[in-house]
């Protein structure tokens, strides 16, 4: 990591001259983003184009993703022009289904080969996910420069394979260089993970008038995910009885299992009343998490970020198993370390531990302390690349979103300059 940063500083004198001249290279540019399959590789992305667009980035943005419908819409849905190419999955096991989706990697390949030769974009930015491999491969081919982003501490097998033709691997966690090669550990920037903006502008006053909670009771907001988690929704079901006398709880299921957990809720006045399961969540989410006071659910980056980023302490329950990569169990441990969650692990948790786990944080001590251990969490320190900010951090905080915007205009200017 040492490497990362002493490269990065090297560099900032250069940088800080072309800063002046970013602004005509901006209108001609064009940034392609990559990645898709869930939530987590779709709406940090659309954090840093946001963050684009506040630095006055006037070029045109594209995305590359899967053909899944969610994908596509939670993109459109931002006024970006989408592109869909096949999907298929890498496995590290024999299966007689590697053969077909090499088919679909194969083809999702070139079909983003011919979008990225029609586009001509300055740089792609993956977020990753199995999809983004063929955008960053081609890409590669063709002389683009790619820019990878991890969220998690240890790389999914998209991030291995993209890191190998990326021109800069960013990373949530600074203990994600050890996962790399000492070969590539030059190109990696510790820059956070990316949080929507506009989830940091929530309304306290409108999500209790939506979810009909009163002001004066404590909020539990329970995530699953956009795809949902069994565990955690069976873990709520059970300790109802528990939570309902200390707290307010909003539940998102997974639309998958909304209807199993409507069916298992206790036919109790004081569970209806404070209990509201939901499906899905979709943009109001920002004045859910402003009502809320603690957050629970799994430990991907996404979910720890956001609720780290708003200061809202978390009970974490990873993922884990034979069919996992172990990415959440190590996401929850340096959450835990930190000071910004509880971590709650294994299978058939009991419902008593995990309303012992909201009983913590409805302490003001405790609750003091994790909070103010979020704010430390999420804050940039430095900004290898950035000369021009890195002596007003400390009056003028930055987070991830805008700092990868930042870095991406940089590297768009570097080019210009290259080519001139």
């Amino acid at each position: 990591m040492d490497k990362a940063i002493s490269m990065g500083e090297g560099k900032m004198q250069s940088i800080h001259k072309t800063e002046p001249q970013m602004k005509d290279e901006h209108e001609k540019a064009c940034i392609a983003f990559t990645g898709g399959g869930t939530g987590g590789h779709i709406y940090p992305g659309l954090a840093v184009i946001e963050e684009l667009r506040k630095l006055g980035f006037k070029g045109r943005i594209v995305w590359i993703g899967s053909e899944k419908e969610l994908d596509r819409s939670i993109v459109i849905g931002q006024g970006i022009k989408y592109y869909a190419i096949p999907s298929g999955k890498f496995r590290r096991k024999l299966s007689l289904r590697n053969i077909s989706d090499l088919g679909r990697i194969a083809s999702a390949y070139f079909r983003a080969r011919d979008i990225l030769k029609d586009i001509h974009p300055s740089i792609l930015f993956s977020k990753g996910g199995y999809v983004s491999v063929p955008p960053c491969r081609a890409a590669a081919s063709l002389g683009i420069p790619v820019i990878t982003h991890e969220s998690d501490a240890s790389p999914g097998l998209a991030t291995r394979l993209n890191s190998k033709k990326a021109s800069l691997i960013l990373t949530s966690w600074e203990v994600t260089a050890q996962y790399f090669p000492e070969s590539l550990r030059s190109k990696i920037i510790k820059t956070g993970n990316p949080v929507r903006p506009d989830i940091l502008n929530g309304d306290r006053q409108r999500g209790l008038s939506m979810l009909e909670f009163v002001a004066e009771k404590p909020v539990l907001f329970v995530l699953g995910g956009s795809q949902g988690a069994q565990e955690v929704n069976d873990i709520v079901l059970s300790s109802l009885s528990l939570l309902v006398p200390l707290v307010q709880i909003v539940h998102q299921t997974g639309r998958a299992n909304f209807d199993e957990v409507k069916a298992k809720i206790p036919d109790d006045p004081d569970v209806r009343k404070a209990y509201r399961p939901l499906p899905y969540i979709g943009s109001e989410i920002a004045d859910i998490y402003a009502a809320s006071t603690i957050i629970a659910g799994r430990a991907g980056a996404g979910a720890i970020w956001e609720a780290a980023s708003l200061g809202k302490p978390m009970i974490l329950i990873p993922l884990s198993g034979s069919g996992t990569r172990g990415d959440q169990v190590e996401n929850a441990a340096i959450a835990a370390r930190s000071g910004i969650a509880t971590v709650l692990q294994g299978p058939n948790i009991p419902s008593d531990l995990f309303a012992d786990a909201v009983k913590k944080y409805l302490d003001f001590e405790n609750y003091a302390m994790a909070e103010e251990a979020c704010h430390s969490f999420v804050r940039i320190a430095n900004t290898p690349y950035i000369a021009e900010v890195s002596d007003t951090l400390s009056q003028n905080p930055m987070f991830s979103a805008e700092y990868i915007a930042r870095l991406l205009l940089t590297k768009i200017a570097e080019g210009a300059k290259d080519s001139a």
